[in-house]
């Protein structure tokens, strides 16, 4: 994946990202799985997908997702599996995905768009491409 953000829909990415192997299936069922349950809260703002699942890595470790949620979302709200989306070891554990998930008003001196570029940036300070599940 080219550094920078792009966008693509729910299809497009388990299409192009989640077919080639049986592993990458597998991760590509637990990603929509994520995806509808973030939407069933109805306050999801913006999906993001970054780590080796967007890579060429032919095993990829897992799928690494960012919910960027509306900030009327409640986690008092939340029911059943849905909760598991914002407990980042049981999400680890259930899904099998790395979840981390945020509103812009728990951002501070930086806004959503600045919180996304600062996302492509990794751990060894290179940078990486990132996908967003954008609807048709």
């Amino acid at each position: 994946m080219p550094i920078g953000l792009h966008q693509a829909t729910l299809r497009e990415v388990i299409d192009r990202l989640g077919s080639d192997s049986e592993w990458r299936k597998e991760i590509g069922a637990r990603l929509q799985r994520i995806y509808h349950l973030a939407k069933s809260t109805g306050a999801l703002d913006r999906f993001l997908i970054y780590g080796s699942f967007v890579t060429a890595k032919p095993e990829p470790n897992d799928v690494d997702v960012v919910l960027m949620m509306k900030d009327q979302f409640r986690t008092d709200d939340l029911q059943g599996d849905v909760r598991i989306l914002l407990d980042h070891q049981r999400a680890t554990q259930i899904l099998g995905a790395s979840i981390f998930w945020i509103r812009p008003g728990m951002l501070i001196g930086i806004t959503l768009d600045d919180f996304v570029i600062n996302w492509q940036t990794k751990r060894d300070g290179t940078k990486r491409g990132i996908v967003e599940v954008v609807e048709t």
